[in-house]
């Protein structure tokens, strides 16, 4: 199956784009299942994918779930006016995550056989 998953909240303060990231993670751990996955960050999820972000010991950190995404073939846009409202500039993305727009996200819609919203 191919899966979409939009993020909308920040990184920190709710728990929507870590439970999204985690499921997301979850339908790629078994590559015979031959699930892909493409994650979408929009709005305030764009700051999840800020690299070099601190957080207290213990606590859950996004940047290396979307690298662990990333490593097991999923792919991560960010929404590049949303980035820009919040002053991230490109070099600033995890590796692995891009750059993106409305354009992209049309097409992963469309690619996808179920869009999942967080």
């Amino acid at each position: 199956m191919k899966y979409l998953f939009i993020l909308n909240d920040p990184p920190y303060g709710t728990e929507r784009s870590y439970n999204g990231l985690r499921l997301a993670r979850e339908l790629l751990k078994d590559p015979k299942a031959g699930n892909e996955v493409h994650v979408f960050l929009l709005g305030d999820a764009a700051a999840c994918a800020k690299s070099g972000q601190k957080v207290p010991q213990g606590y859950y950190h996004l940047e290396s779930f979307l690298k662990m995404i990333a490593r097991a073939g999923g792919e991560i846009g960010v929404c590049g006016t949303c980035m820009d409202a919040r002053g991230i500039n490109d070099t600033e993305l995890v590796d692995g995550a891009l750059r993106g727009n409305l354009a992209e996200l049309s097409a992963w819609t469309v690619w996808a056989d179920k869009v999942l919203v967080f």
